[in-house]
């Protein structure tokens, strides 16, 4: 069985998603990309403004779940071998959208 996963890049970064901070405080995120991984699935969101100590180049994942509700609830990946996975797969996926825009444009 493969440990890689498939996702969705995002190209229209007008989905915010607005989150509660731990100390109550909404965070507006822009969704990168939507990455399954292990029969999870994750999201790489960037801060609309940066937070502390955050370059404006870096992003964060979060495991979403579905709630009873069905909400998804968006929990903070704090593994640096699942973040490690989630952004290999992001720039697999990444470099596949270039390598297919680069054949189209090859194309006309």
């Amino acid at each position: 069985m493969s440990e890689q996963g498939n996702g969705t890049l995002f190209e229209d970064e007008d989905d915010i998603i607005t989150l509660k901070s731990a100390d109550g405080e909404d965070i507006d995120f822009v969704e990168i990309a939507g990455i399954a991984y292990k029969g999870t699935f994750y999201a790489i969101l960037q801060p609309v403004e940066l937070l502390d100590g955050m370059d404006d180049d870096e992003a964060l994942v979060f495991k979403v779940t579905r709630g009873e509700d069905g909400k998804d609830t968006f929990t903070i990946e704090l593994d640096d071998a699942v973040i490690d996975a989630i952004f290999a797969e992001y720039n697999r996926l990444l470099d596949e959208a270039v390598a297919k825009q680069d054949d189209a444009d090859g194309e006309e």
